[in-house]
Order: structure tokens, then C-alpha cells, then sequence
């Protein structure tokens, strides 16, 4: 979906910064601006300052900046077409999308009506659950007993759903009302059993639990988890899937984690609301849980809008094990060099909440801090069950390491984990590779020479590696990895910029999806230098998938750049989440009307056929284009220190960076 930069203008001229700002942080009036603790990291006196008159809020002692619209995207986890979507409708507009047919249009009204309406009913009810805690002494000390605070309880708006089988009928006026059906408070009978002739049984789903709001990014009231106070079956109860709740999609907690997740540096995944609970109560505010369900791609993906790093936390038992494999597999399209995931595995007595009972905060955060790294549980999974002591075992090793790394995305971190697994399984990682080609080509026989009936004989194995490799049209799988291959790749310097530096353009890896490449012939004649911002657009205009790649803080300094770029860099991100990777002819269609659609088209006809982007020297781009940022704002704040002691802090920081960065390494 394209929204039309005229549209977005439109909506930033009515939105009030402050507004948005402070439904998220407490403002003050100091001086012609508001002034608040930054919701982006942790602090104790106020440097966040929000500008009525140019409509913008700037950090002094983190340094995020931005709008209304990267305000939700920062603060509330949100894409960036999410975010203008929830401000339209907050001031009555109406984005605009001229490929919607008016019953689509009207079918998608009547949902977002639906979704509203479920989350008012929702949120009723949570108010009343947590007036009855207030009443039961049950409830009340069965929290104590587990060292909950009032504050935290109030955080997280615990309650309490009161025995008997109807006493949300005491809430909602009408008891019958599909509402409360549709939004999974109570349940229907069959025909059959009726509590008065005509009228099919109703009851309440939640009943003597203490109850747990599952909240979207947004704060609104979703769904609930009821947990017993008893023995009885089930333990926890969660609502059913709803127009507003999927729990593939939704994490608990996670509303509440935000700020927490940036102070900490990461998100800890855990697998109970309890978990969750007593963790913030012990200073692990950063935590959420999946609900009832493993975690999903979805989960992940939502988690790394807010931090580049999760860690798992699993019981250290079988049923701990499988859940960790399975969050590895949800992980792994994901595992970006610029993203961390690490697991930790408590003993088998233990639960995080347990854990940190015992063990103290320390305690807790010295098993966070020696959890094992993805790179690691992924060998360790590939060889569970196998004896690496014998060829038969290294074999299925290598057999189990395939798919787990076929799933990791282009970068660094993939050939470093084929070289590891080609050593612990004692192969060569080029013959590696090629078994693994072979085994996709989906043909009988996997090596020349041999029968279905019979193994491969050593004098197979070196036929078949001496015949060189399939066509990639055989193995679409891997028709793009070769393993040392190397593109002589001459041309004239382009770049206006660190004349050393290695060059931007090399073949090592090719594309996603192509073949690997011949070298290109010599280029001639003068060429026109290209931008920096140039450079990162192009990549991204060829491969838009390499947006996941980028780090939060790199989304944010491509995004603020000042137009065409800063713009074509957000249309880019909001194609992404929309739609996915697309096709340059979709995406030169999306361009239409664009208001930087020529400079768009210009670029990406500038791009060199058979040359490959070097992401070692996109880096060096990205990092050169903070250092001017940060240059800039040095500038800026220096003339402003001496009658604004409060910028004082984040210019020290710049400088202190600044100097780091310039100051060269001394041999050893």
C-alpha cells in the first residue's frame, strides 16, 4: 500500500506531537517546550523535550528524534503504514488507497468497528476483575504469596474472575448479548440445555482464576489468562481466537516491557504470565511470554521491532528442549548479523520464577549473560541423537544441519556456520555444500555411479566431486552459495568517498535467487560519483529484503534523512511490511504518483548488471552517514550549550564517541 506523500503531510499538519507524545510519557511545560523522562532509555531527570511549535520530540541524552508517526514506530512497535493508519483514525481521516474497491473498503471499516467494539467490551470486563480482587482475600494472598506488589499488580491490571457460572452478568446489562460471546467472556451451550425455555445455556468462561489482561502494543485490552487457585485441570486458561486475539501473533507483556526492552538491551522470552509478573517485580521488567502456544515467526518478528537482541528462557528439561527447538526454528529467517538470539536453560527444578527467587537478581542476570548463542544451539541441535564419535553419526549430522541452515538469511553468519558444521561432521565445507546440492535435486540416485541399492563407495564420493556441480535450475536451493567464489570486478572508483576503502560492489555472494554471476566487463570513461545515500538506496531498491538486515538504529538514521531519501527510505519500509519482498516491477508500480518516484526510477537504472553489493562497504556507508549526523548535531548543540545547560550531557556523549571513533588503534 502507497500512501501518498501529499496524504502524510496532510495528517503531520494536524496531529499534535504533544498529544501523541503525552498519552506515552508525563510532560511538564518547561519553556516553550514540554520536557519528560525518555521513554527510549533509562533516566532520572528529564532530557526528553517535545516542541509544540515544529512539531518534534528530541532526546539530549539519547539522541532519538523524530514525529508523531516515528513516535509510535519507536515507542509502540509499530510499522510505519500501522502508525499512519492509528493517527488517521484518531483525527477522522481517511487514508487514501485507490487500489481498494468500495466493499472492500467498507468490509475493512466494519472490521476495525468490530475490533474497536471487542476491545471496549474487553476492557469492562478487566476493570471488573480487578474490583473483585479488591474484595477477595483468596486472590489477594495467593499474589503475596508469590511476592507481587500492589505496583506491579497495577501495572499489569491483575484481577480476579469471581465464582459462579454468571457474574459478568452483574457487569453487562445484557447477559445475551453476542458481545461477550464473540469476545471469548462466555461461553454457549448447545440448543439443548437452556436455562429458561427458548434461551440456550450461558456461562461464564473465566470463574474463580485470578486473571492476567493480554494487552496489544497499543495497550488495549485484547484478551485474558486465568490461572486456578487450586489443583484443578486446566491450570491456565486463556481466551479463545478472537477478531482481536491470536496467540501466533500476540506476546504477554509486551505492552508493558517497551521501555524496559531498551534499557535492558533485549527481550527475554519466557513461557508463563507468572514469569512475567515476578520477573518485573525482581528488575527483569524486559520480559514477555508466548500464550499457551510455541513461539511463532510472527513473535519473533514483532520482538525485533523493539530490540536487536532476544534470549529464550526454557526449563531445562525435554519439554524445555522442545520448545527451545522450536523457538530456534522461528528464529532462524530472522538471525540477521545485526540481531542476537541466545538461549538459556534454567535446571530442570527451576522456572524463571523460581530461578530468581533463589538464586537472587545477580544470580539471574549471571545465567542471562552465559546463555548459549544461536550458533551454538543450532550445532547442538543438528547433532542431538548422533554419535560424532563414528562416520554413521556425522552423517546424520550433517543431514539434520541442512535445513536448520538453508533457514539462516544471507550474511556473515551463514558461511561461518557451514565452516562448523563441515567440521564437526569432518567433511570439507565445498563437498559439504555439494552433498547438500545433491540431495535437493530431488533425483534418486544421489551420486554418479551408484545404485539405489548400494551406499556410495569412497571411489563414488570422489567421482562425483571431481564432476563439479549441478545446474542451478536442479538445485534451486543452493543455486546461489558457492563457497569461495570469487568475481573479478573491475571498474572505475564511484564512490566520492574513502578513496582506500575496498569497493563498494564485489561478487563474493551473489543475490538471493540469482545465480552466481560472471564477471562484468571493464567500465570506461568517466563516471558520475554516487552519494552515499544513493549507494543504500540502490542496494535497497534491488534487494528489499535487506531491510532486515539493518539494525533498529539504522532504520532510524535512514528514515531521518532529509528528502528524496529519508522518504523513499520509509515508502521502502512500508512496502516491506505490507507486502513482503517485491519484484522491482512491483515495486516501479507502487512508485506511481510517488513524489520522489523519478529520483527512485534514475537510481535504480543506475544500477550495474552482473555486480553484487558488498555489505562490508554498505557498513562503512551506514557508519560514515552517522558520523555526519552526529557532526551535525555536535554543531547544533555547541552553539546552544552556553544558554541551555541541559545539552550539555548529550554533547559530552557525541564528543567522547566522536573522538573514540577518530583516534586510531596502536599496535600491539
Amino acid at each position: 500500500m502507497a500512501i501518498p506523500q501529499s496524504f502524510i503531510q496532510e495528517l503531520l499538519a494536524r496531529v499534535d506531537v504533544v498529544d501523541i507524545v503525552g498519552r506515552y510519557v508525563q510532560l511538564k511545560k518547561g519553556g516553550s517546550n514540554f520536557m519528560g523522562l525518555c521513554p527510549f532509555h533509562g533516566e532520572k531527570s528529564p532530557s526528553f523535550s517535545v516542541s509544540p511549535s515544529k512539531q518534534f520530540y528530541h532526546c539530549f541524552g539519547c539522541g532519538k528524534n523524530g514525529n508523531a508517526i516515528s513516535f509510535l514506530m519507536d515507542h509502540a512497535g509499530m510499522t510505519f503504514v500501522e502508525s499512519v493508519k492509528d493517527l488517521a483514525q484518531q483525527y477522522g481521516l481517511q487514508v487514501p488507497d485507490d487500489d481498494v474497491s468500495p466493499q472492500d473498503r467498507a468490509r475493512a471499516a466494519q472490521v476495525r468497528e468490530q475490533q474497536a467494539t471487542l476491545s471496549s467490551v474487553l476492557e469492562k470486563a478487566g476493570y471488573a476483575y480487578i474490583k473483585s480482587l479488591r474484595g477477595s482475600q483468596r486472590a489477594i494472598q495467593y499474589f503475596k504469596q508469590r511476592g507481587v506488589s500492589g505496583e506491579i499488580a497495577k501495572t499489569f491490571g491483575l484481577g480476579y474472575a469471581p465464582e459462579g457460572w454468571r457474574s459478568l452478568a452483574s457487569v453487562f446489562a445484557d447477559y445475551n448479548d453476542p458481545l461477550l460471546v464473540e469476545s471469548g467472556l462466555v461461553i454457549t451451550g448447545e440448543a439443548g440445555e437452556a436455562n429458561v425455555p427458548g434461551e440456550a445455556k450461558r456461562y461464564d468462561r473465566f470463574r474463580d482464576r485470578v486473571m492476567f489482561p493480554i494487552r496489544n502494543v497499543k495497550g488495549e485490552c485484547i484478551g485474558f489468562g486465568g490461572r486456578v487457585l487450586s489443583d484443578e485441570k486446566p491450570k491456565y486458561l486463556n481466551s479463545p481466537e478472537t477478531p482481536v486475539f491470536s496467540k501466533g501473533r500476540e506476546l504477554y507483556g509486551l505492552f508493558e516491557a517497551r521501555t524496559a526492552l531498551r534499557q535492558h538491551g533485549y527481550a527475554l522470552v519466557t513461557e508463563g504470565y507468572m514469569d512475567v509478573v515476578a520477573l518485573a517485580q525482581l528488575g527483569f521488567a524486559n520480559a514477555v511470554a508466548t500464550l499457551g502456544t510455541a513461539c511463532t515467526p510472527e513473535h519473533i518478528q514483532k520482538l525485533f521491532r523493539f530490540t536487536d537482541s532476544v534470549v529464550f528462557s526454557f526449563d531445562g528439561d525435554s519439554a524445555g528442549r522442545r520448545a527451545a527447538r522450536k523457538a530456534l526454528d522461528a528464529a532462524l529467517p530472522f538471525a540477521s548479523d545485526v540481531r542476537t538470539v541466545k538461549f538459556l536453560f534454567l535446571p530442570a527444578e527451576h522456572d524463571p520464577d523460581s530461578f530468581i527467587r533463589e538464586h537472587g537478581q545477580k544470580g539471574f542476570a549471571a545465567s542471562v549473560a552465559k546463555a548459549v548463542p544461536l550458533s551454538r544451539f543450532l550445532l547442538e541441535a543438528a547433532g542431538d541423537g548422533c554419535d560424532l564419535d563414528t562416520a554413521e553419526g556425522r552423517a546424520h549430522m550433517a543431514i539434520n544441519a541442512r535445513p536448520l541452515w538453508t533457514a539462516l538469511p544471507e550474511g556473515a553468519l551463514k558461511p561461518q556456520l557451514l565452516a562448523e558444521i563441515a567440521e564437526q561432521v569432518m567433511i570439507d565445507s565445498r563437498e559439504l555444500l555439494q552433498l547438500w546440492k545433491s540431495a535437493s535435486s530431488g533425483r534418486k540416485q544421489a551420486f554418479k555411479g551408484t545404485s539405489a541399492a548400494r551406499p556410495p563407495s569412497p571411489q563414488d564420493l570422489s567421482t562425483q566431486f571431481q564432476s563439479g556441480p549441478k545446474s542451478s535450475s536442479e538445485m534451486p536451493e543452493f543455486e546461489d552459495y558457492s563457497v569461495g567464489f570469487e568475481v573479478d570486478t573491475q571498474f572505475s572508483e564511484a564512490e566520492p568517498y574513502s578513496p582506500k576503502s575496498s569497493s563498494p560492489l564485489s561478487g563474493k555472494f551473489g543475490r538471493p535467487g540469482t545465480a552466481p554471476r560472471a564477471a562484468p566487463r571493464r567500465l570506461t570513461g568517466r563516471i558520475q560519483p554516487t552519494s552515499r545515500e544513493d549507494r543504500v538506496l540502490r542496494l535497497l531498491l534491488t534487494e528489499p529484503q535487506a531491510w532486515d538486515r539493518l539494525s533498529s538504529d539504522e532504520h532510524q538514521l535512514l528514515l531521518g534523512l532529509p528528502a528524496p531519501h529519508g522518504l523513499l527510505f520509509a515508502w521502502l519500509e512500508s512496502q516491506l511490511h505490507e507486502h513482503g519482498p517485491q519484484s522491482w516491477a512491483v515495486l516501479r508500480e507502487g512508485l506511481r504518483g510517488h513524489a520522489h518516484e523519478q529520483h527512485a526510477v534514475t537510481q535504480f537504472a543506475e544500477v550495474l548488471e552482473g555486480v553484487d553489493y558488498d555489505w562490508g562497504e554498505t557498513r562503512r556507508i551506514l557508519e560514515q552517514l552517522q558520523q555526519l549526523k552526529d557532526d551535525s548535531e555536535i554543531a547544533d548543540l555547541a552553539a546552544r550549550a552556553p544558554s541551555e545547560p541541559a545539552v550539555l550531557e548529550r554533547l559530552r556523549s557525541l564528543l567522547a564517541k566522536s573522538r573514540a571513533k577518530k583516534t586510531p588503534t596502536k599496535p600491539a
